[in-house]
Parts: structure tokens; sequence; C-alpha cells
């Protein structure tokens, strides 16, 4: 795969997930009726989109740490939730998967060439 691909899926799951945030707590399932605090979980994930969306390698080293904390309350909630919170909690940890997975590669598909010699002798 080339890094292109990678960019595109870690960016289009990206923008999912900040919809998914915003829908889930605002409208389909929020902790309190009328929408919740927890909205602004939605608002963290814009810092890394504009560097995402245009390559930049470190924001995608960086967002392969930040995306854990999705997946650790993507993981708990589809756990310890029933219903249609359940299955958005569920949705929340394959998106924050797959862009893991998508930022794990971009990196290592825009490695230096030199340091991929080094790394391999």
């Amino acid at each position: 795969m080339n890094t292109r691909f990678y960019q595109n899926l870690t960016s289009i799951a990206l923008i999912a997930l900040i919809f998914l945030c915003l829908a889930w707590e605002a409208w389909l399932a929020p902790l309190r009726p009328g929408g919740s605090w927890l909205t602004l979980k939605a608002v963290f994930l814009l810092a890394p989109l504009f560097g995402i969306l245009r390559g930049k390698r470190y924001t995608y080293k960086w967002l392969s740490l930040f995306i854990q904390f999705y997946l650790l309350e993507g993981l708990t909630r589809s756990t310890s939730e029933q219903g249609l919170t359940q299955w958005l909690a569920a949705g929340e940890t394959v998106l924050a998967v797959i862009i893991f997975v998508g930022a794990v590669m971009f990196i290592r598909s825009t490695r230096n060439p030199e340091a991929k010699k080094t790394a391999s002798t």
C-alpha cells in the first residue's frame, strides 16, 4: 500500500469519528437529556485534523498516542453500556483502531530511506 492510501484512510476515519462523537453526545444517546459536555471530546479531535489532511508526519506520530484515549473510552463503554450507546461505543472503537493503524502505517511508509537501511543492518 502507498502513503496516500494511509493518509486518506486516517483522514476519513478521523472525520467520521468527529461526527460520531458529536452526534452521539449531542443527539443520539447523550449522557443527559438535551446533550452533555462530552460533546467537547469531538473538539479535541479537531487539533490534529489539519495536520493529518496535510500529511504532516509529526501529527501522525502524536495522533497515534492520543487516539488511544478514544479507544479506551470506546472499549469501556461498549462493555459497560446497553442499547444504542453500546453500539456507538463499538463504532468509536472501530474508528479509533482504524485511525491508529492508518497513522502507524503512514509513519512507517514515510520513514527516511537511510533510516530503513540502518535499521535493517
